[in-house]
């Protein structure tokens, strides 16, 4: 084998650059751009080269160079993030982003996000207004709260609210509800960045009023219950419920925070699923603060809603860390849509993608799952329409378990595992789950106006 005459064959930069379709490829992108793909390119052929006695494939690949110039280049100005068709199952997928906003919504954004908004200008008063007014009023109506805002996240939320009351205070929290939400960010060490010291009362498994009432003393700022909403504790337990914790608050004059986690403004368990304490229960019991996420079982954005009495959303509002924390005119925007929603629960459950994926029966699943099973006849591969679950995810009803239908793809003319790669890397992605050496993909999460695309996509991979 003469690797020399290989590298030999490989043409010099400026030999490319007079190529018609570089010529075009430095009009389209730029010559320098142009130049470093080129560079690139070739200093990877060359790698190659000297690594590999398959001639043949070294041929391949120094025919290809011009072609693989281009794909480079297109490859640098293709976003990174991009839409993917989540056939996990998992609705509150962490990794594919949470709660899809509805089409619906997402066309009422382009136009705010494209352009000019009144996001903090009071069009009636002719003067500087404030972000939180587009959606505060609605989700006070729907909640009942005093007042309301928001921050980029439920983390952030919390620890604002610990901040903005609790900053050298001591606050009690049970030992049962000491969390980690989620990439090692836990309840104390979100306390202990805000500047609260935080009191330790009771066991994992049980936690009793006495056990606050032994602990509250004049440097006690407020109390603290955080909602376990990822996780659950089962057996010999007993913990002191949202209720009875708000009458010890009011003996001793002081505000209780909830951090109730997903933030879930409709009981679906009407539909099925697991009983969870509502944002509007939390409230009417007494909470002063109640904290929740935007993006969970809310339906709408990544934010960290934050309601209750207005004299402490007051404080909160005029504290430094707001800023830092605040959040954007699309979140802004987005919010408010989804909280116009809420003002009915039936259009909430049909115009909120979150709610409609919980709510889907598996007879209607099963209706989608056969409609694809059909597009996909005559692909080579054993196509089956086969029972599963689906689960909520995103941290929120980690027992539950829904049923569903998945389409079950096994290739072949590829290995399974070849077949979940390729379904990856279409120009708009696949993620399935891989079990028994097959792909499946859950319908509860794809919508019926995506099968279309997860049909052509299924062909493609097969190819």
């Amino acid at each position: 084998m003469d690797k020399n005459a290989c590298f030999r064959n490989i043409p010099k930069v400026d030999v490319l650059l007079e190529d018609p379709d570089m010529i075009a490829l430095c009009e389209e992108y730029g010559r320098d751009i142009a130049v470093d793909c080129i560079r690139s390119c070739t200093d990877d052929l060359r790698a190659f080269i000297g690594k590999s006695d398959d001639m043949a494939e070294i041929q391949r690949r120094t025919d290809s160079l011009v072609a693989d110039i281009r794909r480079a280049a297109e490859a640098l100005f293709t976003p990174d993030l991009r839409p993917v068709i989540n056939g996990t199952g998992t609705v509150l997928h962490t990794n594919l982003g949470r709660a899809p906003i509805s089409r619906a919504h997402s066309e009422r954004m382009q136009a705010l996000v494209s352009g000019y908004s009144n996001l903090e200008y009071d069009l009636e008063a002719g003067a500087r207004g404030e972000r939180y007014s587009h959606f505060e009023k609605l989700l006070c109506r729907i909640t009942g709260a005093e007042a309301a805002m928001a921050v980029n996240n439920n983390a952030a939320a919390v620890f604002l609210v610990l901040s903005a009351l609790g900053v050298g205070k001591e606050i009690p929290v049970s030992r049962g509800e000491l969390v980690e939400i989620g990439g090692k960010f836990r309840v104390p060490d979100v306390m202990a960045q805000s500047g609260a010291v935080m009191v330790e009362v009771g066991t994992t498994n049980k936690t009793h009023p006495a056990d606050y009432e032994n602990v509250i003393n004049e440097n006690t700022g407020a109390l603290l219950k955080v909602h376990t909403s990822n996780f659950r504790i089962v057996g010999f337990t007993e913990s002191v419920d949202i209720k009875e914790l708000c009458g010890i608050g009011a003996k001793h004059g002081l505000p209780v925070i909830e951090d109730i986690g997903s933030g879930v403004l409709i009981d679906l368990s009407k539909y099925g699923l697991p009983y969870e304490p509502t944002v509007q229960e939390s409230l009417k019991a007494g909470a002063s603060i109640v904290c929740f996420s935007g993006d969970k079982l809310l339906g709408g954005p990544q934010a960290g809603m934050i309601v209750g009495k207005k004299e402490y959303i007051a404080r909160i509002k005029k504290h430094p860390m707001t800023r830092a924390l605040r959040i954007d005119k699309f979140t802004a925007g987005a919010l408010e849509l989804t909280f116009e929603e809420y003002l009915s629960e039936e259009r909430a459950i049909k115009n909120i993608p979150v709610l409609r994926m919980l709510t889907r029966t598996p007879y209607d699943i099963a209706e989608s799952a056969d409609k694809l099973a059909t597009m996909l006849k005559g692909a080579n591969a054993d196509i089956a329409v086969e029972e599963c679950e689906s689960q909520v995810g995103g941290g929120s009803m980690p027992l539950a378990r829904l049923a569903s239908r998945a389409v079950t793809i096994k290739p072949r003319n590829i290995s399974t595992a070849a077949f979940e790669e390729r379904l990856r890397r279409l120009p708009l992605p696949i993620v399935g789950r891989v079990y028994d050496d097959r792909v499946a993909l859950d319908l509860r999460t794809i919508d019926d106006e995506l099968l279309g695309a997860v049909a052509e996509g299924v062909f493609r991979a097969l190819e």
